[in-house]
């Protein structure tokens, strides 16, 4: 009957959405994020950048995921320090993936362009050179759900921001910026490495102070921020509103450069931002 194909469609409505990849966000050190990625299907888990292995561990047990992966962003010691710990502490093999030598107890070295699973989620690694020359950001689909796709991007964009360029140049953070994250569905949540939200859109407003979308978004993460709370994930399209290392080939931010070309502008803006003192 009509009524019992009703219901079934629902349950298997509402177990879909309840078989949804979850991320559990778990501040590290002063400013840090670690992200704990479990497949609903296969109750499989990653760790992202798991600098404070404790902290990781006590989640894993929580909510009683069966941690396999590590995926490091990079190599500086605030995002791949506590691998080799974290290994030490646990009884079963992980595949530890990144993209640089440098990063302790690495198992999987990755260029860029891989395709590997957590459980049935489907990961795909991009390589982002910039803020450090082995820099991964890893891009996570479910194929089980109608949930948007995330992306895990470290150090190489942060809400409203993007990290130093320690070992690139701004050809390369404007590819990894505008050509690889840019071009990412639009819905796609961005997960960063950094609670940088307040100090990188004081910047933003700076650069656009006619900006409506930056206005708003300061208003809410210092709200945010008042009240102890995270302000990720955002998503790539809010991004590419507010965010003004991904706007250097608008014309405002064009104008606030005084650049001709989106890599001039990129390469401008970082120096500006390296000395921006905020007014309080």
């Amino acid at each position: 009957s009509l009524t019992s194909k009703l219901v079934l469609a629902r349950s298997w409505y509402s177990n879909q959405s309840a078989a949804e990849m979850k991320i559990d966000i778990i501040p590290a050190l002063q400013d840090n994020y670690m992200y704990l990625l479990t497949d609903s299907q296969t109750n499989q888990a990653a760790i992202v950048d798991p600098v404070e292995p404790e902290k990781v561990l006590a989640a894993v047990k929580d909510k009683q995921v069966d941690l396999t992966t590590v995926l490091t962003t990079h190599h500086h010691w605030d995002h791949a320090g506590g691998n080799k710990k974290l290994i030490g502490m646990v009884s079963k093999t992980l595949k530890v993936y990144g993209g640089d030598k440098r990063i302790g107890a690495l198992t999987e070295k990755l260029a860029g362009g891989e395709e590997f699973k957590i459980g049935s989620l489907i990961v795909k690694s991009f390589a982002t050179p910039c803020h450090t020359s082995g820099h991964i950001c890893y891009f996570v689909t479910d194929p089980n759900s109608q949930q948007s796709p995330i992306v895990f991007t470290g150090d190489t964009l942060f809400l409203g921001g993007c990290g130093r360029f320690f070992e690139g140049t701004p050809t390369q953070m404007y590819n990894a910026l505008c050509n690889i994250l840019g071009e990412m569905p639009s819905a796609t949540r961005v997960y960063c490495g950094h609670e940088y939200s307040v100090s990188n859109l004081i910047f933003a407003e700076h650069v656009e102070p006619n900006n409506p979308d930056i206005q708003k978004k300061l208003n809410w993460v210092k709200q945010q921020r008042a009240n102890g709370l995270t302000t990720v994930p955002s998503t790539i399209a809010e991004e590419l509103s507010y965010n003004p290392f991904m706007r250097v080939d608008t014309d405002s931010v064009r104008k606030h450069t005084g650049k001709n070309s989106g890599i001039e502008a990129m390469g401008y803006l970082r120096e500006e931002k390296n000395n921006f003192k905020a007014k309080a």
